[in-house]
């Protein structure tokens, strides 16, 4: 059993895929092909989007946007604790100081009212001036935009989402990568839209941004890449990358996403009342990048992995420690008591197999073993 098949996806479209690659060989268009752009207006038109620039991967697409708005030293940016490290990273990447919010249990994403909580405290401070809010679509489920939004523009604070689990989401049909003043996600082959390498991109209706980000991807290239009119990196996805991606999208877009739901439900019917199952607000679609449940402590969490494990059934624990606890970020001041949601899920939280091409008796096998678990070691 893998934890996501990407074997078996492959697989199912390898004609298709093996077909667009030779195509990209033949022509030898490696950088900048047809695909790239051909990519980047379907990804737009899904998303409902005005733009989509593509780039060398998630982080860096975040990285795009930091520099585009200009973040530096001495600003705030908030960063919800429990995800993976990355989105704190690209902050100090920036010199800037990421101010990390604890999350809501249910949903796993920043909590709305400890997110104002962290701006006033930050502003009644005086040391740090706020300038950004990059929630986190965790695990596929979008974040709380209505009430994030609510918050960015009563503080003039500009929202970054970072949908690298989220692609494929929505809120009431509006999907992720279209909230916020800008959005990015990642083509990392096990996220729910994946390539077969490293890929990213940035998602905005903001034409002068588009214009930087351009700009920035290639060097701070002006009107040609030999005329650099700013100080840039090189970020470009690669024209094999983007062909097979076209293929993927198809796929995600025809049947991926809703047979991945239909997994989440399956698990749930077999998982109720066992254990702590994924929680779907109303009006909320995720794209399930993971499914994830919730123990008691760490001790029952740890066994039942290792449960799992002895049948072969892999699982993994996103994430084991919260980025206040990181030591790259060791040097930053805060309340440890700030975070008592994130300091819990660090320790209870286990993501089970989960993808489009999961069958219902592998689903079986997994929840089975979880409820012998439960049953000779907790009742």
């Amino acid at each position: 059993m893998q934890f996501r098949d990407i074997k078996a996806q492959y697989q199912t479209y390898k004609d298709e895929i093996d077909s667009v690659i030779q195509e990209v060989l033949l022509n030898a268009d490696f950088i900048g092909g047809k695909q790239v752009g051909e990519l980047e207006a379907q990804l737009a038109e899904y998303v409902g989007v005005k733009h989509c620039i593509s780039c060398a991967n998630g982080t860096e697409a975040m990285t795009l946007v930091m520099m585009a708005w200009g973040i530096k030293e001495g600003d705030a940016v908030f960063v919800p604790d429990f995800t993976f490290f990355s989105t704190g990273e690209i902050v100090s990447f920036r010199g800037a100081t990421p101010v990390f919010v604890d999350v809501d249990r249910e949903t796993f994403n920043l909590d709305p009212v400890k997110l104002e909580k962290a701006i006033q405290k930050t502003i009644a401070e005086g040391k740090l001036i706020p300038r950004v809010i990059i929630p986190v679509d965790l695990f596929g489920l979008p974040a709380n935009y209505p009430e994030i939004e609510k918050i960015a523009e009563k503080y003039k604070l500009l929202i970054l989402e970072d949908g690298a689990q989220g692609f494929g989401g929505n809120i009431n049909g509006k999907r992720a990568c279209s909230f916020g003043h800008a959005a990015t996600t990642s083509f990392f082959p096990a996220k729910p839209l994946g390539c077969y390498g490293d890929g990213g991109a940035v998602f905005t209706n903001d034409d002068d941004l588009v214009h930087l980000l351009k700009s920035l991807k290639v060097h701070g290239k002006g009107d040609d890449k030999y005329d650099n009119v700013r100080i840039g990196v090189n970020s470009r996805l690669d024209t094999i990358q983007a062909a097979i991606l076209k293929v993927k999208l198809k796929a995600f877009i025809e049947h991926e996403l809703e047979d991945v739901n239909k997994v989440y439900r399956y698990y749930n019917e077999r998982l109720s009342g066992v254990v702590d199952i994924p929680v779907i607000p109303d009006g909320f679609y995720s794209s399930f990048a993971q499914y994830t449940i919730k123990l008691k402590n760490k001790e029952q969490r740890d066994g039942l992995q290792a449960k799992l494990k002895e049948q072969g059934i892999p699982s993994m624990i996103y994430y084991s420690k919260p980025l206040h606890k990181q030591g790259a970020f060791a040097n930053l001041e805060f309340d440890k008591n700030d975070f008592e949601v994130a300091n819990e899920l660090s320790d209870v939280v286990l993501s089970l197999p989960m993808h489009p091409y999961l069958r219902d008796e592998d689903v079986n096998t997994v929840c089975d073993v979880i409820k012998r678990y439960m049953v000779r070691n907790f009742v």
